[in-house]
């Protein structure tokens, strides 16, 4: 039996926007790429798991905005705009892991794509196992193959967004105001999934930066 679905949580508009400031744009884009590059590099060079443990819950420490001030406003399709993805996409699942794990069975069930084997969850899924499937993805980044990991990710937020697409519709035929919140996050989701499978292919060809 599926799972009730409850009201989506309200994530705050720093999950889904860059942050705006004062800052020269040129200064703030030099130091996205100059860290991300360098964080990518120190922990290939050297892969302990303390490391890669403290990478993978830092957001969890010192808030998801501090990761957005630091890579939220790089380019897409970049090095620091894929490493602001992942840690958005992970945090997305743990604000709200009942409802993303919902919508994410639901895209399971209409998929006619290898989305399911290439995110790698059980399916049907729980939200423990979702939640663990975020840290393994985040780590596989750092710890693996880094186009594999973009790709677990891209393959995950289109399928939670085939969930939600399907959510909305049923919700939009009973009236409720959800449709709308619904088709939104999918559309959302779905942007996340497109730069993350770009951001692969660029990993691919060497030219990501």
């Amino acid at each position: 039996m599926p799972r009730d679905f409850h009201r989506p949580t309200q994530f705050p508009s720093a999950a889904f926007e860059a942050f705006q400031g004062g800052e020269d744009p040129a200064t703030v884009n030099r130091i996205a790429h100059e860290s991300a590059a360098a964080l990518v590099a120190r922990v290939k060079h050297d892969p302990s798991p303390e490391i890669l443990d403290r990478l993978v819950s830092f957001s969890d420490e010192h808030g998801i905005d501090v990761v957005a001030e630091l890579w939220a406003r790089a380019a897409p399709h970049t090095l620091p705009g894929a490493l602001w993805r992942i840690y958005l996409v992970r945090a997305v699942i743990r604000q709200a892991p009942d409802e993303v794990t919902y919508l994410f069975d639901r895209g399971v069930e209409t998929s006619t794509t290898i989305d399911p084997i290439v995110a790698g969850a059980p399916t049907p899924a729980t939200p423990a196992e979702v939640l663990a499937l975020a840290d393994l993805i985040l780590r596989g980044v750092f710890d693996g193959d880094f186009a594999v990991a973009l790709e677990r990710g891209a393959a995950f937020c289109r399928l939670a967004s085939a969930g939600a697409t399907t959510v909305a519709d049923e919700q939009d035929t009973i009236g409720s105001d959800l449709a709308s919140t619904l088709t939104r996050r999918a559309l959302r989701l779905s942007e996340l999934g497109v730069d993350l499978t770009a951001c692969a292919a660029l990993w691919r060809a060497g030219s990501l930066d």
